[in-house]
Parts: C-alpha cells; structure tokens; sequence
C-alpha cells in the first residue's frame, strides 16, 4: 500500500540537502538565524494552541463564526494547523491537556464571546 510520501524519493532528497547545508552552516549564522526566527516560531505555536483550545471550547468552526472570527480567517488557522500537526483541530489531542467545555461554561469566571448554541 502506498505512503503519502510515494516512495519517499522527494523526502530522501530534502533530508540529503538538509544535511548538506547544516553541515555548511557555520555555528555563528545558524545562531543568528536562529534567534531571529524563534520569536516568530513561538507566537505561531501560541496562535494553534490558543485557536485549538477556542475551536473546543466554542463548538468549532460555527461556534468561531458566531463568536465574530471571520470564516476565511477560521479557514487559514485551520489549514495552519493541519500543517503544523498533521491533523485537524476537532480530531487532535494534545497529550496532558484536556478541554472540558462544559466546566468551562459553567464557572463563574468571566468570558469573552457566548456559550456556542446547542
């Protein structure tokens, strides 16, 4: 049966060229890249995490609309997300976190937006 990689002749390469350019790279340019990119890196991580929780705790993709998230916007994160983990927010499960909707409408504590219809 086939992989999504085919037969992982385009991956092989990358990992080839990967390699190679680390291997070219000197310690004080990667460390310099490095710091450049890595705030940039954080907050994307920030945005899928905070846009995974919101998609449970607000019922998905017509909970985020009536919350006032622009469709096309809810789109991209989603899209974002599944190329950063490989799934879909609604079928993701994030080891050692648990989203409990319920609870959370049921607190007391204030909230931004409404409780999704039922």
């Amino acid at each position: 049966m086939e992989t999504p990689e085919g037969q992982g002749i385009a991956k092989k390469a990358w990992k080839a060229y990967v390699k190679a350019v680390d291997r070219r790279t000197p310690p004080f340019v990667r460390t310099r890249v490095d710091s450049v990119v890595e705030p940039w890196s954080n907050q994307i991580v920030e945005d899928m995490i905070g846009f995974w929780v919101m998609w449970h705790l607000y019922g998905g993709f017509d909970g985020l609309v009536e919350f006032g998230m622009n469709k096309s916007t809810i789109w991209r994160k989603v899209a974002r997300f599944r190329r950063m983990t490989g799934e879909h927010p609604d079928v993701f499960v994030m080891p050692g976190i648990t989203i409990d909707p319920k609870a959370y409408w049921a607190s007391p504590r204030m909230k931004v937006g409404r409780p999704p219809k039922k």
